[in-house]
Formats: structure tokens, C-alpha cells, sequence
């Protein structure tokens, strides 16, 4: 199981890095249209500030001290430093996994997130739809900002990588 979490995770934290980097305009990564109210490069601080502290920290032993408050905060941080984040915490994330073993899903995990006790298996699940929800919603703002200026959109992608 802990081999289909790292599976899992790899491939979800280098879509992430996939959706920054595919923003036309890296100004493109701080706004927002309609009612949508956090722009990517904030969904994108979010998700690394998320996965470090709840498996990084707190499954595989990091220091991090997160601050989440500054994850909807900041703006205007630059692509670069977005993609080296994404890749330090995809790093970070694979060796907590890897330092796992299967028994340790079925342990209770170390706080409270989410008001009830839960696995640490349940988390991992969890924090995976935690990340698909929010990189839908990244990929989603990019093709209505990057469309509304004309750019082109690749729908290459999405049939080589199918719904699944």
C-alpha cells in the first residue's frame, strides 16, 4: 500500500509542477476571475504548506514550521521559487513515504486535523483528495485566465491523461 501512496503522490505533486508551469504569464499565477477568490500561486503555497506539515513534519520526522495564514497572504512569488517549492516538498513527501511501512497506516495519526481520530492511512487518502481538489481548481483558473487573453490551450493533456 505504502508503494501506491508513493505512486500516488508522485504523480499528483508533478502535475502540480505540470499546472505552474503552464501558466502563459507568471502575473497569471496571482489573479483571479469571477468568484473564484484564491489564485493559483496561493493554491500552490497552500498544497506545499499542507503536505510538508501533515507528511513531511509529521509522518516522516522534517522540521517545519508552517505558517498558513502567509499561504493565502503572499503574493506576487515568483515562478521559479513556486516550482523549487513544489519540488522540495515532492523530495520531502517521497522520503517520509519511503521511511513508512504498512503497518503504519493502520496506526492512529499524531493530530487531530480533522476533529475525529483517524488512520494514518484514512489521512494519506485524505490529503490526496486535498490535493486533486485544489490542483482541479489551479487547472481550471488556468485555462479561464490564460483563455480570456487568447492564449492557446493544450487539450493534448487531458486525452493523454484520460479522467482517471
Amino acid at each position: 500500500m505504502i508503494k501506491g501512496f508513493i505512486k500516488i503522490y508522485d504523480r499528483d505533486i508533478s502535475r502540480l509542477k505540470e499546472e505552474i508551469e503552464a501558466f502563459a504569464k507568471e502575473e497569471n499565477l496571482w489573479r483571479v476571475t469571477g468568484a473564484v477568490k484564491n489564485p493559483a500561486g496561493n493554491l500552490c503555497l497552500h498544497l506545499v504548506g499542507n503536505l510538508r506539515t501533515y507528511i513531511g513534519k509529521n509522518l516522516g520526522g522534517f522540521d517545519y514550521v508552517r505558517d498558513r495564514n502567509a499561504e493565502f497572504e503572499l503574493k506576487d512569488i515568483s515562478k521559479h521559487q513556486l516550482l523549487s517549492n513544489v519540488e522540495d516538498t515532492k523530495s520531502i513527501v517521497i522520503s517520509s513515504l519511503q521511511k513508512l511501512d504498512n503497518t503504519v497506516l493502520k496506526h492512529t495519526y499524531v493530530e487531530d486535523v480533522l476533529g475525529y481520530s483517524m488512520t494514518n492511512g484514512f489521512f494519506l487518502i485524505h490529503l490526496s483528495a486535498h490535493l486533486s481538489y485544489h490542483l482541479g481548481q489551479i487547472n481550471y483558473l488556468r485555462r479561464m485566465i490564460d483563455s480570456s487573453e487568447g492564449s492557446t490551450l493544450d487539450t493534448t493533456r487531458s486525452r493523454q491523461h484520460g479522467t482517471a
